[in-house]
């Protein structure tokens, strides 16, 4: 059912993407300015060396894919032999009838893939410019009418499996246990799947194989001899596509109630209830007339799983409170950043573990006691890190609230809830045996299997990005009255989706263009989502949780960062559609190695690359001019900005301020005072960060790793303070002038939100990361961002912001340290 949900949101994106397709096939002669226009607009003018190095990325990525999918017709087809040799015995386990129908056209679907598949493969392996395979394609979707034939029968078929299965125990047993061969190269030799998974990958494939020949026309020149092959191949995928769509709908996601009327499963997934005043996590069941809000019950090993209903509320009775109208929530203790970000640093580390034990071949059940706690972790990161409310409300009774972490969520389930009530829907009362009946569905028709944590994740899926993601979020059309626009950037992180960036209000207008640039730090992010929101002004729509003014949210849309389209060096620049609303933007990625090297600048005029003790002589100055003005400014406006240092500031604003400071303008202070605040925090960060040597130097390195892991308290203050010492005097005054700043702004956590352990995470990095890192310092991507390297560094900082106020001179002359040299 999972596959199947996310199969059909494939086959919507890829039907809804059609008519844009055409009307942008036409356009593709036309000559555009560079960075205006779609991805195949953008991909016309790539080089040809990039264009079919990306052609190569596509193909071998669907060759990959080609091949499991041939495994498993292959799984299929194997138990198909024997049952049809034991139909004609006296003790048959099948019938002919029942044979065929169960196997209908698999064994030709298998056939035309095979042949595909053995003709491809070579092309891709003795890859060149002149290679051509728009006639292999064009061939596969000429025989698209074997899988209509397939699709038809689907149903017929999945429903005589299903009864042969409850009649007969021998193939219950081989259809819940088919053998699938693992790819060529893969450790994995066989993986267990069920007939019913199998039987669905075909519409599965199809679907898939029209969104692999959309990438190809995309990195295929007009002009090469396979473009209008594909294209005739991927207007006949997306015909078939059309005319199957109906028929392909989620199926079983219907339950039947004892009157005999049908109710739909539309939407569930994993909440966080606050009940009884602490966090549980909640299975919610969105049906057509009903919300049901259910937990797994404790099963002893054998028993089928069920749900036990908490509560549920007949849509025609929910309401949702306004923010003003609501009480202020129970109370519930919010669990402190710190440890967070220590559950963070925990999962990584146990990552890396994992990951060890499997390059070493590591006994399994080591393995599984690590992923065990990693579990457990995940779970509690899960449980505690979301924060915003979202209620409801009986209107015969009872109010109920969850906390996500997302804005998305939250007008996603209100959405799907108020489309449904459109519907004339009536308000009911659910007897004990209706409800018994409701809830022992929810096993069979949920769509959301597991608690999204990564350890439920399989090995073979992408462990998402990590480094930084520029985005450029250029304007928006489609509004049908003017207003105070905005939009919010989000990525997932463990597990869920956090807010990273905000464009400013452009007010009062249907075309907002903004223009602006973000850099996002990715930690394992595989989506990114834009949000667009109406600015309010009323004061009298307070959210009384957090006091804050409710804006509108009037768009929000999410895409998938692929790995492949992402990694280049160029601009990608898309279109995201929400409700009617387009919004255009760019994005291009940065690994974490690039974007963190510490470059020495040429132009030793300026004060960005350029050593501190350099700046400081020139300018007869204690602490550069820069840090002393962005900190002032900071201090003057943003001290109680929320997210101040984590949230991204606009990159062009940013690159601006590093232009006037590097040329000593001076009109440095009142350009200051007209920035966004965000950008001058941007621009201390990455003055820190361009440092051709870290503030904490290079050379002290090792010691402030190996000190912070000292045990012993007066051994650690010891080392500590004789460190910092050591530090050249310009490095030193200038790192605790910016220490005595941080706690500052920490000390307006409850209206900033930002803790010393979150500016920690924010500055360790930039104040300690060694200018060459060496190669044994690499970790495997998924665990880079939460290095051990990397904890250590926010635990450094974090050390120092903890400490009673350190003054430079009683430190040159406190001699009660040892003095012996690093």
């Amino acid at each position: 059912m999972e596959e199947e949900e996310e199969a059909i949101g494939l086959l919507d994106k890829v039907l809804e993407d059609e008519d844009v397709f055409l009307l942008e096939e036409c356009e593709l002669g036309t000559p555009t300015s560079p960075g205006s226009g779609s991805p195949f607009l953008v991909a016309v003018k790539v080089e040809a060396g990039k264009g079919l190095e990306m052609r190569k990325l596509v193909l071998s990525g669907f060759l990959a894919s080609e091949e499991i999918y041939i495994n498993q017709l292959e799984a299929l087809l194997l138990p198909m032999k024997p049952l049809k040799a034991t139909a004609t015995t006296s003790q048959p386990v099948l019938t002919i009838q029942q044979i065929e129908t169960i196997f209908y056209k698999i064994q030709d679907i298998y056939e035309i893939h095979k042949e595909f598949y053995d003709s491809l493969c070579p092309k891709v392996q003795q890859w060149d410019s002149q290679v051509t395979m728009g006639h292999l394609f064009q061939k596969l979707a000429s025989q698209l009418g074997v899988y209509k034939a397939f699709v038809d029968n689907y149903k017929v078929a999945l429903e005589t499996a299903e009864k042969c299965s409850q009649s007969n125990n021998q193939f219950q047993k081989i259809s819940e246990e088919l053998k699938v061969k693992g790819p060529k190269d893969s450790k994995d030799s066989h993986t267990s799947v069920t007939m019913e998974a199998l039987l669905y990958k075909p519409i599965d494939r199809v679907t898939r194989s029209t969104l692999v020949l959309h990438d190809l026309l995309k990195h295929t020149p007009v002009d090469h001899p396979d473009y209008p092959l594909l294209q005739d191949a991927l207007r006949i995928s997306q015909n078939f596509l059309s005319s199957i769509n109906e028929d392909i709908d989620p199926r079983r996601t219907a339950v039947t109630t004892p009157k005999g009327e049908t109710r739909q499963l539309v939407k569930d997934g994993f909440l966080v209830e606050v009940s009884e005043g602490s966090r549980k996590l909640r299975h919610v069941f969105l049906f057509t007339d009903v919300l049901l809000c259910a937990k797994l019950k404790k099963t002893s090993a054998g028993k089928h799983q069920q749900y036990d209903c908490k509560w549920y509320i007949p849509l025609a009775d929910l309401v949702f409170p306004s923010p003003e109208e609501s009480e202020a929530s129970p109370h519930v203790h919010p669990f402190p950043d710190h440890e967070l970000e220590d559950m963070k640093m925990k999962i990584s580390a146990l990552k890396s573990e994992i990951q060890k034990e499997k390059a070493n071949k590591g006994q399994s059940r080591a393995i599984e006691r690590l992923k065990k706690k990693m579990f457990e972790n995940e779970f509690l990161l899960l449980l505690n890190s979301p924060t915003i409310p979202f209620r409801i409300h009986n209107r015969n009774g009872k109010s109920y609230l969850f906390l996500l972490s997302s804005d998305y969520e939250r007008s996603e389930w209100r959405e799907a809830i108020q489309k449904l009530q459109k519907k004339d829907l009536q308000a009911f009362v659910l007897s004990s045996v209706e409800l018994q009946v409701l809830t022992g569905s929810c096993f069979k028709l949920r769509t959301v299997h597991n608690i999204p944590v990564t350890s439920n994740k399989d090995d073979d899926e992408s462990p998402g990005l990590y480094g930084f993601l520029h985005v450029i979020v250029h304007s928006a059309k489609g509004f049908k009255q003017s207003a105070h626009l905005y939009c919010t950037l989000e990525v997932d992180s463990f597990g869920y989706f956090v807010s990273k960036a905000k464009t400013r209000v452009f007010r009062d207008t249907t075309e907002p263009k903004w223009d602006e640039e973000f850099e996002i730090e990715l930690e394992g992010s595989q989506s990114l989502r834009i949000l667009c929101y109406e600015k309010c002004y009323d004061k009298t729509k307070v959210n009384k949780d957090n006091n804050e003014i409710v804006d509108k949210i009037v768009g929000k849309g999410q895409i998938q960062l692929d790995p492949q389209t992402v990694e280049t060096k160029n601009w990608h620049t898309d279109v995201i559609e929400m409700n009617g609303i387009k919004v255009e933007f760019s994005m291009k990625f940065t690994s974490r190695d690039m974007s963190l090297k510490r470059t020495p600048s040429k132009k030793q005029t300026g004060v960005f690359g350029v050593k501190i003790s350099v700046v400081t002589k020139r300018e007869r100055s204690k602490v550069p001019y820069i840090v002393r003005q962005c900190v002032e400014e900071v201090e003057k406006r943003g001290i109680e900005e929320v997210g101040i240092y984590r949230i991204s500031g606009v990159a062009t604003d940013i690159q601006a301020l590093k232009a006037v400071f590097d040329a000593n303008n001076k009109d440095i202070l009142l350009m200051l005072s007209d920035m966004d605040i965000n950008a001058i925090a941007g621009t201390l960060k990455l003055y820190f960060r361009e440092l051709p040597e870290p503030l904490l130097t290079d050379r002290l390195y090792p010691a402030f790793m190996e000190g912070i892991a000292l045990s012993d308290p007066a051994a650690k203050e010891n080392c500590m303070m004789h460190l910092l010492r050591s530090l050249p005097d310009p490095n030193l005054i200038t790192f605790l002038f910016l220490l005595e700043h941080l706690k500052r702004v920490a000390e307006k956590e409850p209206i900033n939100k930002m803790s010393l352990h979150n500016l920690a995470t924010v500055f360790g990095p930039t104040l300690l990361r060694p200018s060459e890192v060496e190669s044994k310092a690499h970790l495997t991507s998924a665990a880079d961002i939460w290095s051990h390297d990397v904890m250590a560094q926010v635990q450094v900082l974090l050390y120092y912001l903890q400490h009673p106020p350190i003054s430079f001179a009683e430190l040159k002359r406190n001699t009660l340290y040892f003095s012996t040299d690093v």
